[in-house]
């Protein structure tokens, strides 16, 4: 099922009643942020839609399989949101879908105003290589590297 944009929603709750509402949860699920699963949904969705599989893709970010597993699944959280951008950028995420995937799993989405941010902004949307690319020109511009999943707060 496809991801419906914030005005469909809006348009479809114009239209349900509070006996309803349980139905526009379940008919909805992909589309709402506030579920607990809902970033694994739309990860796993992005990484089938591109013919990738979550194995490639972990290895791609160079994070350990398992621990990317129990991320995907919700068995694990993580606190370092460069493992999630990881994930996206070796799932080859657009950076909109990158936003989103950030939000779905409740952190701030990349921001303009932060240099380091900025930077990867535009490495979502040139695509200068693999994430060691990333993190060279990270380093080279004087910024933090993409951390992995073994240095965790």
């Amino acid at each position: 099922m496809k991801e419906k944009k914030t005005e469909e929603l809006a348009e479809v709750l114009g239209k349900t009643h509070i006996a309803d509402f349980e139905k526009y949860i379940n008919d909805n699920k992909e589309s709402l942020d506030d579920l607990k699963d809902a970033f694994s949904i739309y990860i796993k969705d992005l990484i089938a839609s591109r013919g990738f599989t979550q194995q490639s893709v972990f290895i791609r970010a160079d994070i350990p399989e398992r621990y990317g597993y129990k991320l995907l699944s919700g068995e694990k959280r993580t606190k370092q949101r460069d493992v999630i951008l990881r994930i996206c950028y070796a799932a080859e995420l657009t950076l909109d879908e990158t936003q989103r995937a950030l939000k779905k799993y409740g952190m701030p989405e990349l921001y303009a105003k932060a240099a380091r941010d900025a930077f990867l902004m535009i490495s979502f949307n040139e695509r200068p290589g693999s994430i060691i690319d990333v993190n060279a020109l990270l380093q080279q511009n004087g910024m933090e590297t993409l951390r992995t999943s073994g240095v965790q707060d």
